[in-house]
């Protein structure tokens, strides 16, 4: 199984000469899922290589300009494209509204089916589900509604132990139904537990995204055992009042968060312009969490 994120925007509130608003690109098996769309993103995906035509769903965490201000653009550039598979929107309910007056303005019509889901307020719940794996969102807490999103695996079949299946010589039509949990009786009526069948598939990729928010542990349910979690770092810790202000988070507070969710990899971004080198902002962060990393524009992080 293959999951890989590519940061496209790493910088908060405006963009700089280094550094563009918030946006990334979940890659679950080679399906791409677009996380905002902060001012530029279509560029960045130019840049980077990211096929944007094979995105079927986006995720908007809320309505603040640097978190989707480069959307209209990249709905246009589908547009112009040709695209006509449907395209699914997820976000606060004011993002239709947004969407609609900027069609109307031009007087446009994309050739394409928007399909708009509207994000519960301050409620979690399922977005997107199929076989493969499970999308679901979380109320944050910030200045106006605010979702993370948690992506996860489902759990594998249970791989087939080779070894047992040779020396018992278990027939080839009986080995889908062990790989689904069933026992296996032989002709001399011994029953061989499923257990002794099969292996453990490997643990399901959990990837968590938590955009802009104030500290806040009553998050630690949602994104537990997250593979990797990426969260906000606004602010150095020297800034935490600034922080709380402005409900975001400083280095500290996110490392505090990815140690109390058990997390195996900490990503943090939505860096404040003020600090044009990142070196002791890891720093303070590792200080907490040591399994972190900054994420930076055109990089790529195996999940």
């Amino acid at each position: 199984m293959n999951w890989k994120l590519i940061i496209l925007g790493s910088n908060a509130a405006t963009p700089t000469t280094d550094r563009n608003p918030s946006a990334q690109v979940l890659s679950c098996d080679n399906r791409l899922f677009l996380i905002d769309c902060g001012e530029g993103t279509q560029m960045q995906m130019r840049k980077f290589k990211v096929k944007f035509q094979r995105i079927d769903h986006i995720f908007i965490s809320h309505l603040h300009g640097d978190h989707y201000l480069g959307l209209m653009g990249l709905l246009f550039t589908l547009h112009l494209s040709g695209r006509n598979r449907p395209l699914h929107v997820y976000a606060n309910a004011g993002l239709r509204h947004i969407i609609d007056l900027q069609l109307k303005a031009s007087d446009s019509t994309l050739l394409y089916p928007l399909v708009f889901h509207e994000l519960p307020v301050q409620k979690a719940c399922t977005l997107f589900e199929d076989e493969r794996l499970c999308i679901s969102c979380f109320p944050l807490l910030h200045r106006v509604p605010t979702h993370g999103f948690l992506f996860r695996q489902k759990l594998a079949e249970r791989n087939l132990n080779k070894e047992k299946i040779d020396q018992l010589q278990i027939p080839v039509t009986q080995l889908d139904a062990i790989k689904k949990g069933s026992d296996y009786t032989d002709k001399k009526g011994i029953t061989y537990l499923n257990a002794a069948l099969t292996l453990e598939p490997p643990p399901p990729k959990i990837f968590a995204y938590c955009s802009d928010t104030a500290y806040n542990p009553s998050i630690v349910r949602y994104i537990e055992k997250a593979s990797l979690l990426y969260h906000e770092a606004t602010f150095m810790h020297d800034r935490q009042t600034n922080a709380g202000e402005k409900q975001h988070s400083t280095t500290i507070q996110a490392a505090t968060i990815a140690k109390q969710a058990k997390a195996g990899k900490l990503l943090i971004g939505h860096f404040s312009a003020r600090y044009d080198e990142l070196t002791k902002v890891i720093e303070e962060t590792r200080s907490v969490f040591p399994d972190a990393d900054l994420a930076i524009e055109g990089n790529v992080y195996k999940i």
